[in-house]
């Protein structure tokens, strides 16, 4: 039979029948399946939901089980009965080419994309053109790392887009297991949207030989499926008798059925071998013939099946065995040139004879082996240093044909290490242009055998750099372990590569949560090294990790040296830039003087812009920076700044495809300052979508953290006191909080929450350890961090006293900082423990400061407790018209249910 799945096949033509009749129930046209009734009947039911059903149907089914049981024959079938009611598009994976990137994902894909034209796939693809292009191969890759996250979701996008040209599809996938990794991780992505969409995915795998990841990736797949555990059997002794006698006629004995059954184990590839081995070589299906088949069978797998090969002829071998290194996009004249130049009509002449031993089927431009079986049985028989060498020259042909490194590195990684400089370079060269296309694991690959090689002294130091850059959003412990390898080798990095290696690794113990030790590692660097730009970075990423470090024991120290350090500067680079904005943090937090917190933000800007090297995606800075930036401008009162910042930053990252940790914060922070404007229904729907990224990246990372506080906080303002608690109760937020800090702050907002569940004394114990924690902190900035108004509220039945206090310290703190929301909240905070005419003078003032503020929230709020002390029906109307505004349901209703009672208001 014939195939044609390297660009996606999807047409309706033959697919690959590696595997052989496996029973239950002839299909029309076709040969008999034997004991597959219930996987063809979930098969139909399958195809007839997809096919009737107007607004989706679209399911996931996973066939699973050992080589040969079936599975590629069943998924032949599966394209058999969907063809004429659905189109058809199929892909298989291959054990030689699993480290290829997006493998399977192309030949689903470039069918389509190859049939217009550039122009017209441009058009088509839209803003993810860039994106998506050169992962699938029909654009080149631009000069940046691509965020892998992105490059995921957007074929998702892409996919669901082409399949609604062409709906109802069938996705058949074969021998996944042996799939690349990208290509996993899109098909998990993919499969979770099958039921808006037409699209019935068929994937067929073998469960045990997959590993670390990608043994994750098919447990979701396996987990997705309905019904799960798809699991093949083998043939029982009725259906092996069936298939016997379907080959040698009804006469077959029954002795020799059985021996047939129990040699083979009920295999059906093993027993279809064996049958047709059996009647190549005379054999009568009479059971005093069947003691041979035991020595048959063993010709049929492993040496016996070289063997049978080798017996075609030397020459016939090696164009095998060049079709074999090769694996996929297998044409003869390649399998030739790579078969010491053999002559083209020789070749063809061998082929035949392959092709006639069912080793190889297919046209002479797209062949594939019969089976993976043979395909691997093939490859391990050469010798080490003749597969090595064939890998090496099919390396070389790929490089003469102008496909790149990438496209050899296949090859490459299947090389002996042998001190070769010229290996190293085009590994290298491989892994920036597979980071390129958003696959640091197969840059990963690269790099790992680059190291191996080995790179020359000068060149080991930059090559493990390299690997520790190529993991750091995808596994910064890797990172970790290769760049401390790098900055440990003698005169290895130097310069300005090795102050970035000191500042990647300082990053990605961040993400690990180890804080201390980022501090640690910029500051022994930075002591080696003379003034000058390199040291005012280090110095930078000092001040930043301990400005976002919770448990700092000296910030009244580190805010003077940061302030000595910064205050002189202009911004003359970015260096410089940089530690300003880490000074405006730092006042804002403090309280210091918003305007002047404001003002070093504005110099840290260019005409109000981002400058060059400070942008989103740029990567001398970490992204914190800028999310300190956007925070010193949000409680310093300059929302419109932090809203066109963080709207910045959700726009470049949508537009160059970037949907992982960074989309995260992004979206995170355009809510949170929606949430600070008043917009609490549009702060919701932002913050669960921002949840719902980070879930996706991972659990219990520092962005969970700061998302789970905003959402709670927004909840509260929303008056979803019950909604607020299942959230902090679903993701654990509670002590011991992480060693970065939490944005807004944690101890103030589940105060808050355990106020408004009445649970009083945790409230205050809450509160009191999140005082002790920011006054060692210096922090005193009471919006961002409104900890002594809560505590306040908790002590005052029973300690008026130490409220009042707390009240004062809070408002001779925000008088200090200045801002209307911060003397405003301050007043309703004070007016919250008093009595009478001076809570109703402070809530007064109160309000007078806040309808000024950009914060529409805690104007109505204010408002609606000024017109209850004041019983005033005007105000209370105001107040209820903003709260309604708002989106403040609970405060609405609060003022709406004063009013319809009535009772007392003038």
């Amino acid at each position: 039979m014939t195939a044609n799945v390297r660009q996606g096949a999807h047409d309706h033509g033959d697919s690959p029948c590696g595997e052989v009749p496996t029973g239950g129930g002839a299909p029309q046209g076709g040969e008999a399946l034997w004991e597959r009734e219930r996987e063809l009947r979930l098969v139909d039911e399958a195809i007839e939901r997809l096919c009737e059903d107007r607004e989706g149907g679209g399911s996931l089914l996973v066939f699973s089980g050992v080589a040969g049981i079936g599975k590629t024959r069943l998924l032949q079938e599966v394209r058999r009965r969907a063809t004429g009611r659905a189109a058809v598009w199929s892909a298989r994976g291959g054990q030689t080419v699993s480290s290829v990137p997006f493998n399977l994902v192309r030949q689903l894909l470039q069918h389509s994309l190859l049939a217009m034209t550039p122009e017209e796939a441009r058009a088509y693809l839209g803003e993810r053109h860039d994106v998506v292009g050169p992962a699938l191969g029909i654009a080149d890759p631009g000069g940046r790392t691509a965020d892998p996250r992105g490059v995921i979701d957007s074929l998702v996008s892409v996919v669901t887009r082409l399949v609604q040209a062409d709906w109802p599809v069938v996705i058949l996938v074969d021998d996944v297991h042996w799939a690349d990794p990208e290509t996993l991780d899109w098909l998990a992505a993919f499969a979770k949207t099958l039921d808006s969409t037409k699209v019935l995915l068929v994937v067929a795998l073998r469960e045990d030989e997959a590993t670390g990841r990608a043994a994750q990736y098919l447990k979701s797949l396996v987990d997705q499926a309905r019904p799960a555990g798809n699991r093949l059997q083998p043939l029982g002794p009725v259906a092996a008798a069936e298939l016997t006698r379907a080959t040698f006629g009804s006469l077959a004995e029954d002795g020799f059925c059985r021996e047939v059954w129990a040699v083979t184990g009920g295999n059906p590839y093993d027993t279809v071998e064996l049958l047709s081995k059996a009647r190549e070589n005379g054999v009568r299906a009479v059971e005093s013939e069947a003691g041979q088949l035991r020595g048959l069978n063993a010709a049929s797998r492993g040496t016996g099946l070289v063997e049978r090969i080798e017996a075609l002829g030397t020459r016939a071998v090696k164009l095998a065995r060049s079709a074999a290194v090769l694996g996929t996009d297998i044409t003869l004249p390649l399998a030739a040139r790579l078969s010491d130049d053999m002559p083209l009509d020789e070749a063809a002449a061998h082929l035949a004879r392959l092709r006639a031993a069912r080793v190889l089927t297919g046209p002479d431009d797209d062949l594939q082996f019969v089976h993976p079986l043979i395909a691997t049985a093939v490859h391990e028989s050469m010798l080490p240093f003749h597969r090595t060498a064939l890998h090496g020259r099919a390396a070389e042909l790929v490089m003469e044909s102008g496909r790149g490194p990438a496209a050899a590195s296949r090859h490459l990684l299947q090389l002996v290490p042998d001190d070769d400089p010229r290996v190293v370079a085009q590994l290298r060269a491989a892994a920036r242009e597979h980071l390129a296309v958003g696959a640091p694991e197969a840059a990963r690959l690269c790099l790992e055998r680059a190291l191996l090689e080995p790179p020359a002294p000068g060149v080991h130091a930059q090559v493990s750099y390299e690997l520790g850059c190529a993991t750091l959003l995808t596994d910064p412990g890797s990172t970790v372990r290769h760049l401390r390898a790098a900055l440990e080798v003698p005169d290895g990095l130097r310069g300005t590569t090795r102050t970035d290696a000191v500042c990647r690794l300082s990053q990605a113990l961040v993400h690990l949560d180890q804080l201390r030790e980022a501090v640690d590692v910029v500051d022994r660097e930075a002591l080696l090294l003379d003034e000058g730009p390199d040291r005012m970075r280090l110095q930078g990423m000092h001040f930043m990790w301990e400005g976002i470090y919770a448990r700092e024991s000296n910030a009244e120290g580190r805010s003077a040296r940061l302030a000595a350090l910064a205050d002189p500067l202009t911004g003359r680079d970015t260096s410089e830039r940089a530690l300003l904005i880490l000074r405006a943090f730092d006042v804002m937090a403090r309280g210091e003087n918003a305007e002047h917190a404001v003002e070093l933000c504005d110099r840290a800007l260019v005409n109000g812009q981002l400058p060059p090297g400070l942008g989103w995606t740029d990567t001398e800075w970490s992204f914190e920076l800028l999310v300190m930036l956007g925070g010193a401008y949000i409680f310093s009162d300059r929302l419109d700044r932090a809203s066109s910042l963080f709207t910045e930053a959700l726009d470049v990252y949508r537009r160059q495809g970037w949907s992982g940790n960074h989309l995260g914060v992004a979206q995170a922070f355009v809510g949170y300052v929606k949430r600070r404007r008043g917009q609490l229904r549009d702060a919701r729907g932002m913050l669960r979508e921002a949840l719902r990224i980070a879930d996706r990246v991972g659990s219990r990372m520092p962005l969970h953290w700061d998302i789970v506080c905003m959402l709670a906080d927004t909840l509260l303002a929303q008056g979803e006191v019950r909604e607020a608690e299942e959230l902090m109760e679903q993701y654990a937020f509670r002590p011991p909080y992480p060693d970065v800090i939490v944005l807004p702050d944690a101890a103030a907002v589940r105060g808050r929450l355990l106020l408004a569940l009445g649970r009083r004394k945790e409230a205050v114990d809450e509160l009191e350890a999140g005082l002790v924690s920011l006054t060692a902190r210096g922090w005193h900035n009471t919006v961002l961090a409104p900890v002594h108004g809560e505590l306040a509220l908790a002590v005052a039945p029973d300690d008026p006293d130490r409220a009042a206090s707390l009240v004062a310290t809070a408002r001779a703190s925000a008088e200090r900082f200045g801002t209307d929301t911060a003397v405003g909240e301050s007043l309703r905070q004070a007016a919250a423990v008093s009595e009478g005419p001076y809570a109703a003078s402070l809530l007064a003032r109160a309000v007078t400061y806040l309808e000024h503020s950009p914060c529409s929230y805690e104007h109505a709020r204010a408002r609606v407790e000024y017109g209850l002390v004041t019983r005033s029906r005007k105000e209370l109307d105001h107040g209820l018209t903003l709260a309604r505004s708002c989106g403040a349901t609970g405060l609405a209703r609060r003022a709406a249910t004063t009013l319809e009672e009535g009772r007392g208001l003038y």
